[in-house]
């Protein structure tokens, strides 16, 4: 039998402004471009650049090097608030509805 994980709820979401807890953009902010449910990561923008060899293609004829965002891991972010500053995730329902709430103010988030 093979291994069936169960469908994980994340605490971030595509779109989220979030601080990285650790790594080489420690206290940086950024907007999350992806997540990646499989791997448990998440890409920032603007942040864990890398450098990436590509070769000549029909696209891109020269070639080079690129610097791209790499992916983090999801327990090395936090979700950061309206005020700015980051907070834990709870879910609650709400009319019917789980929604998702920052723990340090109360506030439900959209």
């Amino acid at each position: 039998m093979k291994n069936k994980k169960k469908n994980i709820k994340f605490h971030i979401k595509k779109g989220d402004t979030v601080k990285i807890l650790s790594g080489n953009s420690k206290g940086n902010t950024g907007t999350v471009l992806a997540v990646d449910r499989r791997k448990y990561r998440a890409i920032v923008e603007g942040e864990n650049m890398i450098s990436k060899h590509t070769k000549p293609t029909s696209e891109s004829p020269d070639g080079g090097i690129i610097e791209k965002e790499a992916a983090i891991h999801i327990s090395n972010l936090m979700y950061v608030d309206a005020a700015g500053t980051p907070t834990r995730i709870g879910r609650k329902v709400v009319d019917g509805k789980i929604v998702r709430y920052s723990k340090k103010t109360g506030d439900i988030i959209d």
